[in-house]
């Protein structure tokens, strides 16, 4: 693929924005591309090469590969398999997967490394989004020790709309890319658990779902606004 095209694909990251022309159309020549189909598992963990993808278009699902449990989902215009730029080993127990049709581009983690050497925003970049994720993981551990699993799960449903879907008709909608058990796996609680607090919020007018999509119908509603 054309640098110039890469170039349109690339430039909608933030981790890019303060770079100039030359610098990018540098970065595009280096950089690779592919089409995910929805479902197909994307490689972290390639003993012969070690790489950081980008995610273009379509939404990515991290598993643990100890106990097939998702630990968090990658929306577009952000990075992933980024564990390969701070270990030695190229992003340990993780497998990612294409919950919808996707395009990643990837670096060799070496050249990726290279990169934020020479530019300092996409170095500070990086590490503000691997300062992210550890905060989420904080967040996940006291929400287990101060929230019960109703309140877990509506809490995850409302940042799910907000991070994944548009506003749209006064309410939040995005694609119901999860089933009941990931998003168990995501809230640790139970499949019928997940079941049981959808079911009561579609019950009570919060939200309403389908096999396609799933919706807040009430946007200015307390539960979306104290989240």
């Amino acid at each position: 693929m054309k640098a110039t095209t890469k170039y349109w694909f690339l430039e909608d990251f933030n981790l890019f924005k303060k770079l100039g022309m030359v610098s990018m159309m540098r970065i595009c020549e280096i950089f690779e591309m592919d089409h995910i189909n929805k479902g197909e598992e994307i490689k972290l963990n390639d003993c012969t090469k070690k790489s950081v993808f980008f995610l273009k278009k379509g939404t990515i699902k991290i598993v643990d590969t100890n106990n097939s449990f998702v630990k968090y989902l990658v929306k577009r215009g952000n990075l992933f398999g980024e564990l390969a730029l701070f270990e030695d080993k190229n992003n340990g127990n993780e497998i990612a997967y294409a919950l919808e049709d996707s395009i990643v581009c990837y670096i060799d983690s070496k050249q990726m490394l290279t990169l934020m050497d020479e530019h300092k925003s996409l170095k500070n970049g990086v590490l503000k989004i691997y300062g992210n994720r550890i905060k989420r993981l904080e967040r996940k551990l006291s929400d287990l020790l101060y929230k019960d699993s109703a309140t877990r799960i509506e809490d995850f449903i409302i940042d799910y709309l907000k991070e994944f879907g548009e506003e749209e008709d006064q309410k939040y909608i995005a694609k119901n890319l999860l089933s009941h058990k990931e998003i168990a796996n995501l809230t640790n609680t139970s499949r019928q658990t997940v079941s049981n607090v959808l079911s009561n919020l579609r019950k009570e007018g919060v939200i309403d779902y389908n096999t396609k999509t799933i919706s807040c119908l009430k946007i200015d509603s307390a539960i979306v606004q104290d989240k």
